[in-house]
C-alpha cells in the first residue's frame, strides 16, 4: 500500500482536554484498557480458530515492556491483529463516532472516569499519558500485510507498511513528562494485578508472570471445594481471616451474572458500614464500589460481582433505576437467603455456631427488605435465657399460653442479675438482645406479628413471680395492711414527683425492690438516647415494685414503726438506689448521697 496520511473528522474539537478531565484522577485505566484490548483480541482468535485454520495458533499471551533510556512503554498481543482497512475501520472511525457521542453526554461530568472504556475511548486514553502513539500490526489472515499506524495528537494520523512479520498488534507509547512511573516494573505489575489479574490470558511484565489468569467466580460452584473459597477470599482480601460463609452466583438467564460473595467476620457494627464488594465487567476490574448494585444491608458483603451486560455507560442515577439492576439486585438477595435458610436446614448447630457473626446483618437486612424479610424469618434465631437458640416460632409456641401472648426479652447483659434470676426460677424465659440495632428490631417485629406484646422482661411484673397464695394481710387499728405501711414508708423516705410504688408478695425473698419503666421509655433507654444527658428524663414516670416477701424490706418496716423511724427510711432509700443502679438508670448526680447513705449504714452496721 502507499503512504497515507490523514486528519480525523470529529464534530468537538476538544475532546481530549475532556477526556484529559475524566482521566486526571484515574489515568492508571489507559493500561487496564490497552492490556484488555489485547487479551479481546486473542479471545476473538481462539473462537476464530474453531472454524479456520491459521499458522501459531498457540502460547497467546499480552506482553508488557518498557525502555526508560526512550521513555516507551509497549502493550503487544499475539491476537488476531488488523488489516489496513479495519485499522482505518476501528481506530480512526468507530472510536472517534463514540467520542462525539461521549462529549454530548458526559462534557460537564467527571464522576466516572470508568466509562471511557465502555464507550470505544480505550485506545485514545493513552494520549492522555504520552506524546505519541505507534501501532504496528498484522492480521491473521493469509497474506495480510504489516500496518503502521502512528499520531503525536490524536487528530493527525499517518499509516505505511511496515516489516512486523508476526500476527498480532503492538502498541507503542513514548511516555510524556507527567507519566514516568509507568517506566517502572512493580508499578505496571500492580496496575495489572489490580485491573486484570482474572483475565483468562497470561500477561507478561518485563518477562515476568503478572496475573493469576483464573477467576474461581467463572467455575460450576459444584466443582468448588471450601478450601478453594477460602483460599480466594485470602487471596482478594488479604489478612481477613476465613469467612463466615459464601454464595455463588452463577447465572445466564435471564440475565448474565457471575460472583463470590463472602460474608466476613465482624469485629464490631461499625464494619457493617464497609464496603467490600469488587466490580467486574468481563473478568476485568471496574470499581472498588458496587454499592450501586446492592441494598445497602448487603453492602457488609466482601467479593466479586462481575456482570458482562453491566450498563456502565449511562450515568449513576439512571444506573440506580435500570431495570437490570434491579433484577440483580434482587437475585443476589433471593440467593443469601436462600443460602442461610439451606444452612439452617442442613446443619441446624453449625449454623447457630456462626449466627451471633450474622445476626446483626440478618437484623438490618429484614428491616430493610421485604423479600430477605419473608426468605429468612424462619431461621431468624434469638439467644434464650435459658441456655439454647430459638426461633420467634419456637418460642411463641412454647410460651404464648404461660406469657399470655408476651414476648419477653432482655438484654444479655443483664442475664446475671437478681430479677432475672427470679425470673428464671418461674420457669420464665426471655430472648436475648444484644445490639443497638434491636430496639427498633423488637418494634419492626410487632409491626409484623400483631398477635405478638414484646415486654422487656423487667418492664413490668410477670404474673408468675408474684406469690398469688401469699397469705391474706391482716388490717390494723388504723385500718392499714402491711403493704399499706410500706408504700407508706417508701413514699416518705423518697418523696420523688412521677414515682409510683407498689407492694406485691413476691415468689423470691431475694430481690427487695425492683424499678419498673414503661416498655417505650425502655426501648428508648436501650437506644442509648439521652445517655450523655441527666438519667432523670427515664425516670419521670416509673415505678417502684417493693417486695413484701423480702427479710430486708420488712426489717424497715419494723425500724420505722418502732424505735428507729430515720434508719427505717435511710433504708429505704437505699433499697431505691440499689433499685435504680439494677434498672441501671441511677442518676450519677445523686451519686454523692448515696455514698453518704452507704457510709452510714456500714457505720452502723459495724458499731453494733
Amino acid at each position: 500500500m502507499s503512504h497515507e496520511t490523514g486528519k480525523i473528522s470529529v464534530q468537538t474539537e476538544n475532546i481530549f482536554p475532556i477526556i484529559k478531565k475524566w482521566l486526571y484522577s484515574e489515568k492508571d485505566i489507559f493500561l487496564r484498557e490497552l492490556v484488555s484490548n489485547g487479551v479481546d483480541a486473542i479471545s476473538k482468535l481462539k473462537k476464530i480458530s474453531l472454524s479456520e485454520e491459521f499458522e501459531g495458533g498457540t502460547d497467546y499471551q499480552v506482553k508488557v515492556t518498557f525502555d526508560k533510556d526512550n521513555r516507551t512503554l509497549s502493550i503487544e498481543d499475539n491476537g488476531v491483529g488488523m488489516t489496513v482497512d479495519e485499522v482505518k475501520k476501528y481506530i480512526n472511525q468507530i472510536a472517534f463516532s463514540s467520542a462525539s457521542d461521549f462529549i454530548q453526554k458526559y462534557e460537564k461530568d467527571t464522576a466516572h472516569a470508568g466509562i471511557i472504556g465502555h464507550f470505544g475511548l480505550g485506545f485514545y486514553s493513552s494520549f492522555m499519558v504520552s506524546t505519541k502513539v505507534v501501532i504496528e500490526t498484522k492480521s491473521y489472515q493469509k497474506g495480510s500485510t504489516a500496518i503502521k499506524w502512528e499520531s503525536e495528537t490524536g487528530m493527525d494520523y499517518n499509516i505505511t507498511e511496515c516489516d512486523r512479520a508476526d500476527r498480532g498488534t503492538k502498541i507503542t507509547l513514548t511516555m510524556n513528562s507527567d507519566s514516568g512511573e509507568y517506566l517502572d516494573k512493580w508499578k505496571l505489575k500492580e496496575l495489572v494485578k489490580k485491573y486484570c489479574d482474572f483475565l483468562p490470558i497470561p500477561i507478561f511484565v518485563d518477562g515476568e508472570a503478572a496475573n493469576k489468569q483464573k477467576p474461581l467466580w467463572a467455575d460450576q460452584p459444584s466443582a468448588v471445594k471450601e478450601e478453594d473459597y477460602k483460599e480466594f477470599y485470602s487471596y482478594i482480601f488479604p489478612f481477613s481471616g476465613d469467612p463466615v460463609f459464601w454464595v455463588h452466583l452463577n447465572v445466564d438467564y435471564p440475565f448474565r451474572l457471575q460472583g463470590i460473595l463472602y460474608f466476613p467476620k465482624l469485629k464490631h457494627e461499625l464494619d457493617a458500614s464497609k464496603n467490600g464488594i469488587k466490580l467486574f465487567c468481563n473478568q476485568v476490574f471496574v470499581s472498588e464500589e458496587a454499592n450501586d448494585l446492592v441494598p445497602q444491608f448487603l453492602t457488609v458483603l466482601k467479593g466479586t460481582i462481575d456482570i458482562p451486560d453491566l450498563p456502565l455507560n449511562v450515568s449513576r442515577s439512571y444506573l440506580q433505576q435500570d431495570p437490570l439492576i434491579k433484577k440483580i439486585s434482587s437475585h443476589i438477595i433471593k440467593k443469601i437467603s436462600d443460602r442461610l435458610s439451606d444452612d439452617f436446614k442442613k446443619d441446624r448447630t453449625a449454623f447457630e455456631k456462626y449466627w451471633d457473626d450474622i445476626s446483626l446483618f440478618v437484623k438490618f437486612g429484614m428491616m430493610n427488605d421485604d423479600k430477605f424479610y419473608e426468605g429468612v424469618s424462619k431461621v431468624l434465631l434469638f439467644k434464650s435465657s435459658d441456655g439454647s437458640y430459638k426461633t420467634l416460632e419456637e418460642y411463641w409456641e412454647k410460651n404464648k399460653e404461660k406469657n399470655s401472648n408476651k414476648v419477653y426479652y432482655a438484654p444479655e447483659s443483664e442475664t446475671s442479675s437478681v430479677y432475672m434470676d427470679m425470673f428464671k426460677s418461674q420457669g420464665l424465659e426471655a430472648l436475648l438482645v444484644d445490639s443497638k440495632i434491636d430496639s427498633h428490631f423488637i418494634h419492626f417485629l410487632e409491626t409484623k406479628n400483631p398477635d405478638m406484646k414484646f415486654n422487656r422482661f423487667d418492664s413490668d411484673i410477670a404474673d408468675q413471680v408474684v406469690d398469688k397464695e401469699a397469705k391474706s394481710e391482716i388490717v390494723d387499728q388504723d385500718n392499714k395492711t402491711e403493704s399499706d405501711k410500706i408504700m407508706d414508708l417508701f413514699k416518705t423516705a423518697i418523696g420523688k414527683d412521677g414515682l409510683e410504688i407498689k407492694a406485691e408478695a413476691l415468689k423470691s425473698g431475694d430481690v427487695p425492690a425492683v424499678i419498673l419503666l414503661p416498655e417505650h421509655m425502655r426501648r428508648l433507654s436501650e437506644m442509648n438516647l439521652g445517655m450523655t444527658q441527666d438519667k432523670s428524663m427515664f425516670l419521670q414516670n416509673h415505678t417502684l415494685v417493693v417486695n413484701t416477701s423480702s427479710k430486708l424490706i420488712k426489717n424497715a418496716l419494723r425500724m420505722n414503726s418502732g424505735v428507729n423511724p430515720e434508719k427505717g427510711k435511710l433504708i429505704a432509700q437505699y433499697v431505691y438506689d440499689l433499685a435504680l443502679i439494677s434498672a441501671k438508670v441511677f442518676n450519677e448526680a445523686n451519686l454523692g448521697s448515696f455514698m453518704r447513705r452507704s457510709n452510714e449504714l456500714l457505720e452502723d452496721l459495724t458499731s453494733a
